[in-house]
């Protein structure tokens, strides 16, 4: 019968009880916070040493799961956690090799994600189906494309989408809203229709859900870069296995990119008022019938101003609703396996968002008094 003696450098415990130091003839459970040497001494061989890196080791035999751990350690989250990112660390290591790659061919960042277990399999084999494209192969090289990618693989086809359907449904928003005067205020649709095509890229790429691949904060970050770092892209989007998000951190994602929003659409709004008034000075040099009957120049500071709000506080939410909670948490896990048909989906709710959105900023901007209906 052989008998195992082990020497540790750490505390050791039975499976119900603690010890500074016990022989256990059944299953016992060790955790290493250095490398320790464990020798294995049966009665009739010689003594054989390992050395072990820091981790914990777990060993079983009894059909007793518990895993224990010495007081003040972590939480069952962080065990939780813990186990999350083993198993994606496997999964992702398992798809590489039946792909015939290494962790060594990936690009560094995601490399980095795959050892640290903060991506699964899935999110590898996503990767490997996509660099297949030329095209999408070069969009990989840049962070923020790659980020987006990995999340949504129909990310670009919802660009193309939400730029393609701009003119069209915003043009028709306007006609509908002011109907005979559509030709009167023309100079003020020109306006409503310039901002909305230069910030349509940014509503879809400020709240598109993301796979972080982000490095490491510096040291020295601030408390306030320190929040927003852990915080997701959008408010509603599915965490990752290993992965979790706050409350607070998902209502960050909310404020930060409502501030983005903000500056994007004030800057957006800035270059449409600017060139609507310049088109409009001109044609009252040549008209001078017009000249008479146009007002005066948009306000370009309190337009900018508005559409920033309109932009932080309306598109932020609609858009962030669209990609995290309608597409993300409903349309995809159900057509998933069905593209076309996921994609026609998606084209028809954010084209009916496009047209509510610009029913909705007419009736904003009349409200804040940045533009007033001509009789």
């Amino acid at each position: 019968m052989a008998i195992a003696s082990f020497s540790i450098t750490t505390r050791s415990f039975s499976i119900h009880h603690y010890h500074n130091h016990s022989s256990l003839p059944l299953t016992t459970f060790t955790f290493i916070s250095s490398p320790s040497l464990f020798s294995s001494s049966p009665i009739s061989t010689s003594t054989h040493s390992l050395h072990s890196p820091p981790t914990h080791i777990l060993a079983t035999g009894n059909g007793d799961g518990d895993s224990g751990g010495p007081p003040g350690g972590g939480g069952p989250g962080d065990d939780d956690k813990s186990d999350d990112r083993d198993h994606n660390r496997e999964e992702a290591l398992l798809v590489l090799a039946e792909a015939g790659r290494t962790v060594e061919n990936l690009p560094a960042d995601l490399a980095a994600a795959v050892k640290a277990g903060r991506v699964p399999g899935s999110i590898v084999k996503r990767f490997l189906e996509l660099e297949k494209s030329p095209v999408i192969r070069w969009l990989l090289n840049f962070g923020g494309f790659k980020e987006r990618l990995l999340a949504d693989d129909l990310f670009l086809a919802k660009v193309a989408m939400e730029c393609g359907v701009g003119i069209f449904t915003k043009t028709a928003a306007e006609l509908e809203k002011r109907k005979e005067n559509f030709t009167k205020e023309l100079d003020f649709v020109l306006a409503d229709v310039v901002m909305a095509i230069v910030a349509d890229f940014m509503l879809v790429w400020l709240p598109a859900p993301t796979v972080s691949l982000r490095p490491p904060l510096a040291v020295g970050a601030g408390t306030i870069a320190k929040f927003f770092y852990g915080c997701p892209e959008n408010a509603f989007q599915v965490a990752l296995a290993g992965t979790s998000y706050t409350l607070i951190q998902r209502i960050g994602a909310i404020v930060r990119n409502g501030a983005k929003l903000f500056a994007v659409g004030t800057s957006a709004s800035l270059i449409g008022t600017g060139v609507t008034n310049a088109l409009i000075n001109a044609r009252k040099v040549v008209d001078k019938s017009f000249a008479e009957e146009a007002d005066e120049d948009l306000p370009m500071l309190a337009t900018s101003v508005a559409y920033g709000v309109y932009m932080a506080v309306s598109s932020n939410l609609r858009y962030q609703v669209i990609a995290g909670v309608i597409e993300q948490r409903i349309l995809e896990p159900f057509l998933h396996q069905h593209k076309l048909v996921l994609s026609a989906i998606c084209f028809a709710v954010r084209t009916g968002n496009t047209f509510l959105g610009s029913l909705l900023w007419v009736d904003y901007a009349r409200w804040v008094g940045v533009q007033r209906s001509r009789e």
